[in-house]
């Protein structure tokens, strides 16, 4: 609504109005209960506006903002544990809510980058410890596709598909090395260019079951979301310990049809991508039905 209604300067001083209220009260404002981690291109978005529209769902603070994440384990960490209370709805709000709707209510964020940056999961499993975990993982090979598209759509990738994959790895070169040596260091190559490497999946599942039991960390398939949204949904919901609540709208969101990828790159992709997803099969003890 914010950004329908004010021009910019007055979209900024109600905005900047109300991140101060949100710090200024951040000690009554509990820490989130869940985390919805990625991949990226991989239905989070969706997944998390489906959950927004459940009444024991709590937006980010402050709502009009329409904020999914604030980034937090990545990008703002040096910001500190009270900065990030500061987007979450406070204990009096929450209990307001939950009996006026009569049941209990949950506040959550969506980075698909959680799942991808490695120094996420122990930062996050320290601060959240009881926190639950969703997971969405979709076939590697459409999801560095669409990846592609959508950072082509974004104004900062000008090379074809092919030379991007070919490039890579000089991009990405050094970046993990940064990350790990600096904990406050944001990687843009990482964030915007790991076509590849994001759908190398094994390793980022593990390094999040290190932390997190199995029964706080939910992994879908995010071709099952995209096919029975509904049935998914009610999945995520009943995981998060809420009623059952019929999915009203099954609208995709950022959705932009990916096709086009040439058979050759295609058939690149699922020889390089043959033996990670073996890997996600082995770990996880089920066919991802992935490269077909």
């Amino acid at each position: 609504m914010i950004k329908r209604v004010l021009p910019d300067s007055g979209k900024n001083v109600v905005r900047n109005g109300l991140r101060g209220w949100g710090r200024a009260t951040a000690g009554l404002r509990p820490l989130p209960d869940f985390l919805v981690i990625g991949t990226k291109r991989g239905g989070t978005t969706s997944l998390w506006n489906y959950l927004l529209s459940h009444p024991g769902v709590l937006p980010m603070f402050p709502s009009p903002l329409n904020i999914k994440s604030p980034h937090y384990f990545y990008w703002h960490y040096a910001n500190g544990p009270l900065w990030y209370r500061s987007h979450f709805a406070s204990t009096p709000t929450r209990t307001v809510l939950s009996r006026l709707r009569g049941a209990p209510t949950r506040t959550g964020e969506a980075s698909p980058n959680y799942l991808y940056d490695p120094r996420v999961p122990a930062r996050a499993a320290e601060l959240l410890p009881t926190a639950k975990v969703i997971m969405l993982l979709r076939d590697p090979a459409e999801r560095a596709y669409s990846h592609y598209k959508e950072r082509v759509r974004a104004g900062v990738e000008d090379l074809s598909f092919e030379d991007a994959l070919a490039a890579e790895p000089g991009r990405l070169a050094g970046e993990a090395e940064k990350m790990q040596a600096d904990p406050y260091y944001y990687s843009r190559p990482y964030d915007y260019y790991a076509y590849q490497d994001r759908g190398v999946y094994a390793p980022q599942i593990e390094r999040w079951q290190q932390q997190v039991p199995a029964e706080r960390l939910l992994i879908l398939r995010s071709e099952d979301f995209y096919d029975e949204p509904a049935t998914v949904f009610n999945q995520v919901t009943r995981f998060l310990e809420l009623p059952d609540r019929p999915l009203q709208n099954a609208r995709r969101y950022n959705y932009h049809a990916a096709s086009g990828m040439e058979p050759a790159t295609r058939s690149a992709l699922h020889e390089f991508f043959a033996e990670p997803v073996a890997d996600v099969e082995k770990l996880l003890g089920r066919e991802m039905g992935w490269l077909q």
